[in-house]
């Protein structure tokens, strides 16, 4: 895509102001140099652990995650843009799973459909008349952005059920500041080491009413053979608290408690990255064997604080996404700072027949997919791709939504001949408590190594840089 906006280097070949130190410091190293640097990058990835798993294949396999070292660079300004969308956009989805679980004003007022909310599958009827501690529904929140010019920005996806992607983020700036304390000297910028503290003051800020003292935090994950089972063990390491799996709890008194070598201890905040379906067997999944029968009953009743709140991954929903102009604009008053990407629903009668006959041109996803799983990308799809899409599409339109294929902004990254353009998207991580939102400056920038590949997933192939949000 020649059109795509290249965020290093201007039209005129000359370097773009946020990256004029970085640009000529790349500029005059030894390409030997560089190349040992990035071996020594991908040795440091190996002997942390830092892997994730690959699904879909005969078993799950692991992979190191590859990293380039050439960083992202976004300004002040640009930054301050950025966050004031990001921080808008979040509390608006928080006032929404506020309302959709209890008046639907949105509803009411005719903005959104009521079977948009009646018919998805992952509204939560358990959490209907319930107010989570503080009032706080998305306690870790990822919105991915895409770039597309100098000033636009569009909102791809919201990830307000359990975003991922945040260890990966500290991890690349750990081994950046490792390989070039030179760079980090010279230039000014933000740090983000600050996040697992940040992360632990926020969970510690929504504890229930029913703590006492200082409130016990816990991470509750699926298991080492979870992909993202890495940051469920490293958040927790960081943060300085358990790491706990659905076996070592249990209801106590009316209390979620863990097993410690002084018996069952109460928990105030759990930090889950189990998936609603699997977090309480007597309220979900009867055969789930991965959470906690009966946290559900003592959460609704105010002993415990479930982080994210169950429900919220309605907010991720790729049809409900469509409506988040509508839904910023509903609950701040104010028109969207962020915009969406425009979006077909393909439920639509009209938006369907668009979509089919265009669909050689357009990006379709699944309203509940996730990780680049389930898409089609009609330009770079064979014809027989595109016909056994067009099947699925035809059998079951209400559960794809599409939208055009963006020409994304692209960033150099190192490569044998020197630096070459790649497309890039950015997942900012957001923390939401009473005590209010706190942005950390960057996130993590995922980015598609292959020529032309729009696919940045590291699911799918793609890979990672440190983001740098430059000081004033």
């Amino acid at each position: 895509m020649s059109d795509s906006f290249d965020e290093m280097w201007t039209a005129q070949g000359g370097l773009r102001d946020p990256y004029e130190y970085v640009g000529k410091w790349f500029d005059d190293q030894d390409p030997s140099r560089l190349r040992a640097k990035q071996r020594e990058a991908e040795e440091l990835f190996r002997l942390t652990g830092i892997t994730f798993n690959v699904y879909g294949r005969a078993e799950a396999e692991e992979r190191l995650i590859p990293f380039d070292i050439v960083p992202r660079v976004i300004s002040a300004r640009e930054w301050q843009k950025l966050s004031r969308g990001i921080e808008q956009r979040v509390r608006a989805i928080n006032a929404f799973l506020q309302d959709i679980y209890h008046r639907q004003e949105i509803v009411r007022a005719g903005r959104i459909p009521v079977e948009m909310i009646s018919k998805n599958d992952a509204f939560v009827p358990n959490m209907i008349g319930v107010t989570p501690p503080g009032g706080v529904y998305t306690h870790i929140v990822g919105i991915d952005l895409v770039r597309t010019s100098e000033n636009e920005f569009f909102v791809l996806e919201d990830n307000a059920r359990t975003p991922s992607g945040v260890s990966y983020m500290l991890e690349n700036r750990e081994t950046m500041l490792k390989m070039f304390p030179e760079l980090f000297a010279a230039t000014r910028v933000r740090p983000v080491s600050d996040y697992p503290r940040a992360l632990h003051r926020s969970l510690a800020a929504c504890a229930p009413r029913a703590a006492t003292g200082a409130p016990t935090v816990a991470v509750l994950t699926p298991g080492i053979y979870n992909s993202a089972y890495f940051e469920h063990a490293f958040l927790a390491d960081q943060m300085g608290v358990e790491l706990v799996e659905g076996h070592d709890l249990r209801v106590v008194d009316g209390r979620v408690a863990m097993r410690t070598t002084r018996g069952y201890e109460p928990i105030d905040v759990l930090y889950r990255r189990v998936d609603d379906d699997f977090l309480d067997p007597l309220n979900f999944r009867p055969d789930s064997a991965l959470g906690v029968p009966g946290i559900m009953d003592v959460y609704r009743a105010g002993g415990i604080t479930i982080a994210n709140a169950p429900g919220t991954g309605i907010a991720d929903d790729k049809a409900i996404y469509s409506y988040m102009p509508d839904i910023v604009e509903f609950y701040t008053g104010e028109k969207a700072i962020l915009q969406n990407v425009p979006t077909w629903r393909c439920n639509e009668a009209d938006a369907l027949a668009y979509v089919l006959d265009n669909l050689s041109e357009l990006v379709v996803k699944e309203v509940h997919g996730s990780g680049g799983y389930g898409m089609l990308i009609g330009p770079a799809a064979s014809k027989k791709e595109l016909a056994a899409f067009r099947k699925k599409l035809e059998a079951r339109p209400g559960n794809y939504i599409a939208q055009p294929t963006l020409a994304l902004s692209t960033v150099p990254i190192f490569t044998r001949s020197g630096l070459a353009p790649r497309h890039v998207d950015l997942r900012p991580f957001v923390l939401v408590s009473p005590e209010g939102i706190n942005i950390t400056p960057g996130g993590l920038t995922r980015v598609a190594l292959k020529k032309g590949s729009l696919v940045v997933n590291s699911s799918q192939g793609g890979g990672t840089k440190d983001t740098w949000v430059l000081e004033e």
